[in-house]
């Protein structure tokens, strides 16, 4: 059985604005950082990802010559799952529309043999999988800055109740490594 990890980098506040990365993100680079971004996508065995975050990676990974960490290799090889309505073809390599019975669809992904399934972003397909209860744990990069605006992780409808702290764990600059699994 697989599970289904949210993998999400915000601010004190829960913005994880892409927009203003360069204000919140950035700033707190590290190796401590890198390594830890890094050893989280070589764990996974799949990623699952709403459209706009699935639209943001396969227009940027495809594209990267430069293979450092394996990251890259990685994310391009590896299965992805990309929620949708309105998308018609997804081109990124070995990449699968999910569109309909979101709830039905990804409690079937999770019954096949594997590990992780990791999510990136995709706060509304987020939100959307913890009210049915299919999140098993959440990881976040929270970083030591309060944005006040920009678009928020946690919305007022999302829900995450009876979560338990596995992990608190400082990574370099003040950022702060925090992991909840279901209690």
């Amino acid at each position: 059985m697989s599970t289904i990890v949210v993998s999400a980098w915000v601010t004190l506040d829960g913005i994880f604005d892409a927009n203003s990365m360069h204000e919140w993100f950035n700033p707190f680079d590290s190796l401590e950082r890198q390594k830890y971004i890094q050893g989280s996508i070589l764990g996974s065995d799949a990623l699952l990802l709403g459209r706009i975050t699935y639209e943001m990676l396969s227009s940027y990974w495809p594209n990267l010559k430069n293979n450092e960490m394996g990251v890259a290799a990685k994310l391009n090889s590896m299965p992805k799952y990309v929620v949708s309505s309105s998308l018609k073809k997804a081109d990124w390599e070995n990449s699968t529309i999910i569109n309909g019975d979101l709830v039905a669809a990804i409690t079937k992904l999770k019954e096949q043999e594997g590990g992780e399934i990791q999510i990136e972003g995709s706060a509304t397909l987020v939100e959307a999988l913890a009210k049915a209860n299919l999140v098993d744990e959440f990881r976040f990069l929270v970083h030591p800055v309060i944005m006040g605006t920009g678009k928020r992780f946690f919305r007022e409808e999302m829900q995450a109740k009876g979560l338990k702290l596995v992990k608190s764990e400082p990574v370099a600059l003040g950022v702060m490594l925090l992991c909840y699994k279901r209690a």
